[in-house]
Parts: C-alpha cells; sequence; structure tokens
C-alpha cells in the first residue's frame, strides 16, 4: 500500500534528481574518455538517424555521419544513445555530451542550453493525400467536409509549435512521438493531413506514393547541436569542429551524399541569422499559463480512468465466470486471452489497436483507442482478481442456492457474485489507482493526458521541478481518496472475515 500512496510523488523524485547537478563532462574528459557520446531517436528515421535496411543493427543516416565527422574533429570516437525525441534535452551531462537530432534552434532552446551553429536549414511542409479534399494550405482556414481537419505533427517539434500558434485555423492538430506515424495516420484517412520538415518527407516520399506536398515550404529554421551550459569548452569544439567542416567542403559533400542539396544548404547557413534567447518568465505568469492545461489535461486522465475502468471489470468479471462455470470449450480461449493480455506490454496493445487497425479498415478515434486499449490490458488482471474471489466463496453457498431451487446463473448473479465482489474489493481499487497512472502510457496514440502536457510544458518552458511538483500535487489530490477507499474496503473486509 505504501508504494501505491507514494507513486503520485514519482514526477517529483525523477525530475528533482534530473534537475540536480550531474557529472557534466566537459572536453578534457571527453578527450581522457575517447568516446564522444551523442544522443538521437533512431524512431524518428531518415534522413537523421535509422536503422541500416540491409544491417539493421547498424545507423545510419546523415547525422550518424555528421556526429562521426565531429568525434574525429576531437580526436575520439563516436557513440550513439538512443533516447525519445522530445526528452533527448534530459539526457544531457548525464547520458550523453550532446544532441544531434533535427534539433530546431529555438528561442527557448537558447536561454535553457548551450546551441551550436546552425549545420541545416530546413522548411516545414503540409501534406495531404492525392485524392483528399486538401489542395492548399490555406483551405486550413475553413471547417473541411467533415468539420475541423486534423493535423499530425511530430511531438515538441517546430511544426508543433508552429501548427498551435496557428488560432486562425480550423485545425485540431495531434502530435505524435514518431516522425512517420502522421504519415501512416494521413494514409490511413484517419489524418487529413500532417506538417513536417520538408526533409524528412522528401526522404520518404516513395514510401507515401499516396500523398502529396502541399503548398510551398513555410517557416523555415535551422538545426542545432544542443550542449550543457557548463560545458563551455565542449561546446565551443563542437562549434569549431563544424567551422572546419563546413570550411573544407565536408558538410557539403555530406549533404550531397545524402540528396540534401549541399549548396543552397551552404548558402542558407553562411547567411543564418541569430536567433536571441527567451526571457524566463515569473512563476506567478508561468502559473496563469500553463495551470489551466495542466487541470484540463487531468480531465482527460480523470475521463480515461473512470470510463475504462468499469469497462475491464465487466469484462474481467465474465471472463473469470466464464473459465469457472462457462463452456468446457471456452475455457482455454479465455485463459489464453488473460495470459495474452497480462504478458504483452500496454503500449504494444495501444499501437495495435490505434496503427494496426486502421490498415484493415478499423480506424479508432485516438480516445476510444486509449479507452479500448485500458479497458482490455486491465480486464485480463481483473479476471485473475475475480477468479480468486469466486473461488474464495465456500462451495456450500453455491450447492445451497441450488438446492432453494435456483438456476445455475441465478445462483452466480444473486449468491456467489455479490460476495466475491466484497471480497475483491481491496486489490480492484488498487488496480484503479494503477491504471489512474498508466493513462501516461496513451501518450504514446496522441492522447494528451497530464504527464504528456507536463513533459511537452516543462520542456518548453524549462521549469522542470515547479511544474513537476504542481503535476505530482494534482495526481496526488486525484489519487488519495481512492487509496483512502482502498483503506476502507480492506478495513471492511477484515471485519467481516
Amino acid at each position: 500500500m505504501t508504494a501505491r500512496l507514494l507513486l503520485p510523488l514519482a514526477p517529483v523524485i525523477v525530475f528533482v534528481l534530473a534537475a540536480a547537478p550531474a557529472a557534466t563532462a566537459e572536453l578534457d574528459e571527453v578527450v581522457a574518455r575517447g568516446e564522444f557520446i551523442w544522443a538521437a531517436d533512431q524512431e524518428g528515421g531518415g534522413p537523421h538517424v535509422f536503422p541500416d535496411p540491409e544491417r539493421p543493427e547498424r545507423l545510419t543516416g546523415f547525422e550518424v555521419e555528421l556526429a562521426a565527422l565531429i568525434a574525429a574533429e576531437l580526436g575520439v570516437k563516436p557513440r550513439f544513445q538512443q533516447g525519445q525525441w522530445d526528452r533527448l534535452p534530459l539526457l544531457l551531462g548525464r547520458a550523453a555530451d550532446c544532441v544531434i537530432n533535427g534539433i530546431e534552434l529555438l528561442p527557448e532552446r537558447r536561454r535553457d542550453y548551450h546551441c551550436s551553429r546552425p549545420y541545416f536549414a530546413y522548411s516545414l511542409q503540409l501534406l495531404a493525400r492525392r485524392d483528399g479534399p486538401l489542395d492548399a494550405f490555406e483551405k486550413l482556414a475553413a471547417p473541411g467536409p467533415g468539420g475541423r481537419w486534423r493535423v499530425g505533427v511530430l511531438t515538441g517539434s517546430a511544426a508543433e509549435i508552429f501548427m498551435r500558434s496557428q488560432a486562425d485555423l480550423e485545425v485540431d492538430v495531434i502530435g505524435y512521438d514518431g516522425t512517420i506515424d502522421s504519415l501512416e495516420q494521413v494514409t490511413s484517412h484517419v489524418l487529413d493531413a500532417a506538417v513536417m520538415d520538408d526533409c524528412i518527407f522528401n526522404f520518404y516520399a516513395d514510401r507515401f506514393a499516396a500523398l502529396r506536398v502541399v503548398g510551398r515550404p513555410f517557416a523555415g529554421g535551422l538545426y542545432t547541436i544542443l550542449t550543457p551550459r557548463d560545458t563551455p569548452r565542449l561546446s565551443a569544439a563542437i562549434d569549431d569542429a563544424l567551422g572546419r567542416i563546413i570550411a573544407d567542403g565536408r558538410l557539403k559533400s555530406l549533404y550531397d551524399r545524402w540528396d540534401l542539396a549541399g549548396r543552397q544548404q551552404i548558402l542558407a547557413l553562411r547567411d543564418a541569422a541569430e536567433i536571441p534567447p527567451a526571457g524566463r518568465r515569473s512563476l506567478r505568469q508561468l502559473a496563469g499559463e500553463v495551470l489551466p492545461l495542466l487541470l484540463k489535461s487531468a480531465g482527460m486522465t480523470l475521463l480515461l480512468s473512470i470510463s475504462a475502468f468499469p469497462l475491464a471489470i465487466l469484462i474481467g468479471l465474465a471472463i473469470a465466470i466464464g473459465r469457472l462455470h462457462g463452456p468446457p470449450i471456452l475455457r482455454p480461449l479465455l485463459a489464453g486471452y488473460v495470459e495474452v493480455l497480462r504478458g504483452t506490454p500496454l503500449m504494444l496493445q495501444l499501437y495495435a489497436i490505434f496503427f494496426l487497425l486502421p490498415k484493415v479498415g478499423l480506424a479508432l478515434p485516438a480516445i476510444v483507442a486509449a479507452l479500448a486499449g485500458l479497458a482490455l490490458n486491465y480486464s485480463a488482471y481483473e479476471a485473475e482478481i475475480y477468479r480468486a474471489g469466486l473461488k474464495a466463496v465456500p462451495p456450500g453457498q453455491f450447492e445451497a442456492a441450488l438446492s432453494l431451487g435456483m438456476t445455475k446463473w441465478q445462483a452466480l448473479r444473486h449468491v456467489i457474485v455479490p460476495q466475491a465482489v466484497r471480497l475483491v474489493m481491496p486489490p480492484v481499487t488498487n488496480d484503479f489507482i494503477a491504471l489512474f497512472k498508466d493513462t501516461s502510457v496513451c501518450s504514446v496514440i496522441t492522447v494528451v493526458e497530464l504527464t504528456k502536457r507536463y513533459s511537452v510544458l516543462a520542456l518548453s518552458t524549462g521549469r522542470i521541478v515547479e511544474l513537476a511538483i504542481v503535476t505530482a500535487l494534482l495526481y496526488l489530490a486525484m489519487s488519495w481518496p481512492l487509496a483512502l477507499l482502498s483503506r476502507w474496503f480492506e478495513g471492511q473486509s477484515e471485519k467481516h472475515s
């Protein structure tokens, strides 16, 4: 029980530790180590960093080669560190020396990290189906045939920031953790369009032949390498390395090998403008801006929890009854259902529901997919809890009910199940608390609940600890009553035992 009660404080513990001073590696330590550790997300795909199709254990991509060039300039070997794209900066100074992964040069990043001189110029591109109604960016200003346009973006990217800032557009912006997830969803008719860096779609254009670019590229920007603020010599060495790679033509050759318009890139970088760092808001300003968003996302967490868990209970109870009292032919199938769902991760199940079903013609809205995934996953655990509760009821109760003339199902409904429900209420309540926090996994299928909102706001504002405390308090306020309820049920169970 103690561990359950401490779970809501996990964000505070994790991010207070993340904010604590770390053993940041300066240039001399990198040289002594003999390795230059750079972080990226290989799930993001090409042309940045992705597994080599011919040798999947090997990474390839223009940033893989760029990291190798920089490491060679520093006199060391490169070493890759995997991380989730929108959380890569959290690895700095702990698991990585720098981040090289299509990181856009933004004022907020200049405020919180050292940003290298730019090494790539990009533009954003709107993409849609060739047979779809969206053929101009201007059409987003009015509702589409099905209402507001649904547009996919990479979570935490410049594309998401830009699209969410366009208040005059009739669009619902949906964030995805993977770069090409949105392209898959446009192809499957789940989304109307996607917005991403032009170089990414150019790389995947052949794979997504059913999609087309809509209008000209817009809202361009620059890629940078992030290093911690407290590594000035390493940051300067990376800048110097980039300068030499640009000056001797190796960067242009690198882009030409990856069909990234090397000459245009060098011209763009030569004329790149300085981007000033963003100002730091006061706590009062921050609270006024983010608290409504956190409360709204807390509402989504509550909605997912109170909607999915009753479904899980109903399904689980039906499975438990079926395994104990159902037809013999059905029992192995129900047992297999329980083992498959308990033996596979919730995240994998959500991916299958949200990303695979559209390929067979069943496209569920994200919220429906999240509810289905949570309900099905937890139904397997509830089935085992209720099965134990049903078996804990003395067999004489069932026999007495039958002797009074009840049918088998009447005896279950009126005699056995009510007693089993009373017995299992404490573990069922604990499972509800667990599901309450597992809603955070739903962010992988674009549902923005409390943890995801915290992650986005913490990285965009740089106020990791302050927002972690507020988020943890919100979780605590929502889950503490459930913990008290669980204790009450335990007390009632002890009285009747």
